[in-house]
């Protein structure tokens, strides 16, 4: 069965941060979803009109300003609703015009295109992907080559192994991955390749993700590579 959307995917940057934003554009209606609007407001703008969306819902994965700064002038100029976890929006008092709190498995109608919210906690206390027939939102959550940093305000290494081991439960290994940045590889991996290949999700016990995802002198946050040591040396 095809998805019932199509998925625009835009590279976006500002000074040393480069992020994605996905337009999600139901088939039927041509309403659609902006997921993590940030940095080019012309550039998102030149692709809703050209691919004539109508963007009627802004999906915010965590409160971070590198995913929610152009929330404000989108929705006035779109009317758009926004859509952010309860508990993210209460944790971090986040607020916004036409702001909607959404619940661990909540359901986003975009015309015949269903969006579930899947509660994430790790990065940020109340971080939430949103999971589509063939794709998952991932923001911070989850990266193509690992996961994001537990140590900001309301993060936590504990949660974000809860958080990884629930996606595995809940998603088709088929599934692609849409992160908010990449480190390396393209966004839209499936879900298998991750499975395999990325170190966060191959562990099995929490105490040795935390301590891997919290080691010492790691060369960068998000550098993947040759500092991983053995599994056998936790």
């Amino acid at each position: 069965m095809s998805a019932t959307y199509d998925l625009h995917q835009l590279k976006v940057s500002s000074a040393h941060f480069i992020n994605y934003t996905y337009i999600i554009v139901d088939k039927t209606s041509g309403r659609a979803a902006i997921v993590d609007p940030a940095w080019e407001l012309e550039l998102i703008l030149r692709k809703i009109l050209g691919i004539g969306a109508k963007p009627e819902a802004i999906l915010l994965t965590h409160s971070h300003y590198d995913h929610v700064n152009l929330v404000d002038p989108l929705v006035e100029q779109f009317d758009s609703q926004v859509f952010m976890s309860k508990k993210e929006i209460d944790y971090y008092h986040f607020r916004c015009q036409n702001l909607n709190p959404v619940e661990d498995f909540d359901t986003i109608q975009l015309g015949e295109t269903s969006i579930t919210s899947l509660l994430t906690p790790g990065h940020t206390a109340g971080g939430t992907c949103y999971q589509l027939s063939e794709s998952l939102f991932t923001g911070d959550t989850v990266f193509i080559e690992g996961c994001g940093i537990c140590d900001t305000i309301g993060g936590s290494p504990d949660q974000m192994f809860d958080s990884i081991q629930k996606i595995k439960r809940h998603s088709n290994p088929d599934v692609r991955i849409y992160p908010g940045h990449s480190y390396g590889l393209e966004p839209g991996y499936p879900l298998k390749y991750l499975l395999h290949n990325n170190i966060y999700f191959i562990f099995e016990k929490k105490e040795q993700f935390i301590a891997f995802r919290m080691r010492k002198n790691q060369k960068k946050y998000h550098f993947f590579g040759n500092d991983v040591p053995p599994f056998d040396s936790f």
